[in-house]
């Protein structure tokens, strides 16, 4: 017997036993041949099996074996049609695949050479045929057409090469997302009006208009009111079409009068050479024109080279800079700068300095100095901290003009809107008041609905019944067919149309551990030796802890976070962590950082390989990721949506300890609601970043505020600091 780890050799030849196993395993799809086809003649059972057994490891699907030899086969038996000829062409396949698995592996040692008298007596076929698979396999040059045998090859590798060249331009290839449209039917009287230059009304009426991604409808037959001077805010689901809709509004591909000017605050600044305060400046167009003819006029004077008509020209310049008030603007510039975080020295800097995040402040800031007759704003708190964002309320409640709002921030719409418009089943709907006031008003409606509807189906049954009862009597059979004509004039019942309910839990299946289990103490760190971010730091969590950490922009949360995470490591001092801790982390580009070309399935599969395809959806059904939404690309996902995926991806190891940084960022509001309840109901310990108040509220019991390089526990929690920022703003001149 062979030692352990040795190829036994056969007395024949000195071949490896593995080889002599191979062939015993090829022999199955003969015997598939022989037994499905016993009337195919030689010159074809060589042909067909030469073909399989010279490219057995080439074929990657039952489709590609059919193409190669299933007309052949389809001639030589008429009682088949193509299905049966194609599932004699999968038990082949699947024999082939068993053979090509098998010879990855180590040799088989056989115990004994094989009889072949054992063989052909447990088998249905005769001495000569098994005779005839070896000899064939021992000589195929003598017994296979060469020239079939050519052709075939030819055949497969033409299609191998064609399948590379497939896969290596959708590698090479970007991903084509969908494009937004939008469609509005024609109205000749607004028409006639336009053209006529006479419609100088700032109210907005856009009727009867669709907007669709793709082919798929976000909105139909819509109709939306904004009257001149109200403030609304958009609400609705993820992904249902609030953005498109401010993107179609901005390009005008829906009709807005040309004489109302439209702003939307959608990309960030492009960084240049230019300042901060001079790049707002410069969004008031009028005054900018006419102090740079200003300076060009003066110049010529100074160097003797006007034509005497400058003097008056720079009277009416300067007439009409005094009427704007233009000696105002880099003071209203400023207080505009201020209030959204930058600094004397920020509003200085040249903007190609700024980060992401401050250029959407600069982006927002320009808007809001610009004064447009309609701001369409989306998600403005996304980049904004706690007390930017009360500065901003405060600004935007005595704005002139119109304002549509897409904001998932309970309290900012209650403290900016005026009024709420819905997004909901492919139709808005307009309701007064802030967004408390929405609330109770929509189920008030929704209760009305309900009774109604029970109400109708109520009186369809009554009528129903008289109509069985009497249906055969004679006596009655006017009154049935009254009867019978009034429910068909009743209207269509439609059930109440009710939002799914949107559900997310943190898995918290794990043991308790003992406190503290994570604790940073007398910590020093900073990036440059000059620049210290925090000095002497102590604090410490465990898993009973829910901590809110606020502060401006630049304070350090981040950085905070990144220490209790241990990716920063103290200058000076300890961190130490539980040895069975085990966090989730959420950052605030968690969603920029997903695969974008890659479906949400594919991603939970590359980051946690080696599960089935049902518990990757599963864990993304648990976050409104399901059905269709999980198969198609990221990239085409809300940021809602992919905020869930987000999610989904974060929850999957189980860890039993999150910090999370603004986690609400793109989330609709009945998302954040179930984030809430989830974190509430969650047994480990949980750190937040976030500027979203009603989160806030729902889930921390400690309130730190980063900032002077260290970090503060407010006893009263979110009040006590609103109140801080409140007289700051006084102090400061903002209130």
């Amino acid at each position: 017997m062979p030692r352990e780890g040795e190829v036994s050799r056969t007395r024949s030849g000195d071949r490896p036993a593995g080889r002599g196993c191979a062939r015993r395993n090829m022999a199955t799809y003969v015997e598939i041949i022989r037994h499905e086809f016993p009337d195919i003649d030689s010159e074809l059972f060589q042909y067909v099996t030469g073909v399989l057994d010279s490219s057995a490891a080439d074929f990657e699907s039952v489709d590609e074996i059919f193409e190669a030899i299933g007309d052949v086969l389809q001639e030589v038996s008429a009682s088949k049609n193509e299905d049966d000829v194609r599932e004699i062409c999968q038990k082949m396949f699947n024999t082939l695949k068993l053979n090509t698995s098998n010879s990855s592996k180590s040799n088989v040692l056989l115990k004994a050479p094989i009889q072949l008298s054992k063989v052909t007596s447990n088998s249905d076929y005769k001495t000569e045929d098994v005779k005839g698979i070896w000899m064939m396999r021992r000589d195929m040059g003598t017994t296979v057409d060469a020239k079939k045998l050519e052709k075939a090859e030819a055949r497969l590798k033409a299609k191998q090469e064609k399948r590379t060249e497939k896969s290596s331009q959708k590698a090479a290839s970007p991903l084509v997302l969908e494009e937004a449209s939008a469609s509005q039917a024609s109205n000749k009287k607004e028409s006639r009006l336009e053209a006529s230059g006479k419609n100088k009304s700032y109210d907005i009426k856009i009727e009867n208009f669709d907007v669709s991604y793709g082919d798929r409808a976000l909105l139909t037959g819509a109709d939306l009111h904004l009257a001149y001077g109200r403030r609304y805010g958009l609400v609705g689901r993820n992904g249902l079409g609030k953005t498109t809709l401010l993107k179609m509004m901005s390009a005008r591909s829906l009709r807005i009068p040309s004489h109302i000017s439209i702003l939307h605050v959608e990309q960030e600044v492009v960084g240049d050479d230019t300042q901060a305060l001079q790049s707002v400046l410069e969004c008031d167009t009028v005054r900018e024109s006419l102090v740079q003819e200003e300076k060009e006029l003066t110049a010529k004077m100074n160097a003797g080279r006007g034509d005497g008509t400058e003097s008056s020209r720079l009277t009416e310049i300067y007439a009409k800079l005094e009427e704007i008030e233009a000696d105002k603007a880099p003071a209203r510039a400023s207080v505009i700068l201020a209030g959204l975080g930058f600094s004397s020295k920020m509003q200085k800097q040249v903007t190609r300095e700024f980060s992401g995040g401050w250029r959407m402040r600069l982006a927002l800031a320009r808007a809001l100095f610009a004064k447009p007759d309609l701001l369409l704003l989306d998600e403005p708190t996304n980049m904004l901290d706690v007390r930017a964002i009360l500065w901003l309320e405060n600004y935007l409640q005595t704005w002139q003009s119109t304002i549509l709002v897409v904001s998932h921030d309970r309290n900012f719409l209650n403290a900016v809107a005026t009024d709420i418009v819905h997004l909901h089943s492919q139709r808005l709907e307009t309701y007064r008041g802030d967004y408390e006031n929405f609330v109770k008003t929509k189920e008030e409606r929704l209760k009305n609905q309900q009774r109604e509807y029970e109400a109708q189906h109520q009186y369809r049954e009554h009528i129903q019944v008289f109509i069985d009862r009497f249906r055969y009597n004679a006596n009655r059979a006017s009154q049935v067919q009254s009867k019978l004509k009034l429910l068909e004039k009743l209207p269509e019942l439609k059930p109440l149309e009710k939002e799914p309910e949107v559900t997310i839990r943190f898995p918290d299946n794990f043991e308790k551990l003992s406190p503290p289990i994570l604790q940073m103490t007398d910590v020093d760190f900073s990036y440059t030796p000059d620049c210290p971010i925090f000095k002497n730091l102590s604090v410490s969590a465990d898993q009973e802890s829910r901590i809110c950490i606020v502060g401006e922009n630049g304070a350090g949360k981040t950085t905070l976070l990144k220490l209790l995470l241990g990716d920063l490591a103290p200058v000076q001092g300890i961190r130490h962590a539980h040895r069975n801790l085990k966090i989730g982390y959420f950052s605030q580009h968690h969603v920029d950082q997903l695969e974008m070309n890659i479906n949400s399935v594919e991603l939970l599969a590359t980051k946690f390989p080696g599960r089935t395809e049902e518990e990757y959806r599963h864990q993304l059904g648990g976050y409104g990721i399901s059905g269709d939404l999980a198969v198609r690309p990221v990239a085409s996902l809300s940021g809602g949506q992919k905020s869930r995926v987000a999610f989904a991806q974060m929850t999957m190891p189980c860890p039993n300890f999150y910090i999370l940084d603004e986690p609400t960022n793109h989330l609709d509001m009945e998302t954040i609601e179930a984030l809430g309840n989830a974190l509430q109901k969650f047994k480990g310990g949980v750190i937040l970043v976030s500027h979203d108040e009603r989160l806030i509220r729902m889930v921390c019991q400690e309130l730190w505020v980063c900032g002077c390089g260290t970090v503060k526990r407010v006893e009263g929690g979110f009040d006590e600091y609103k109140d801080i920022l409140q007289e700051q703003f006084r102090r400061e001149g903002f209130l």
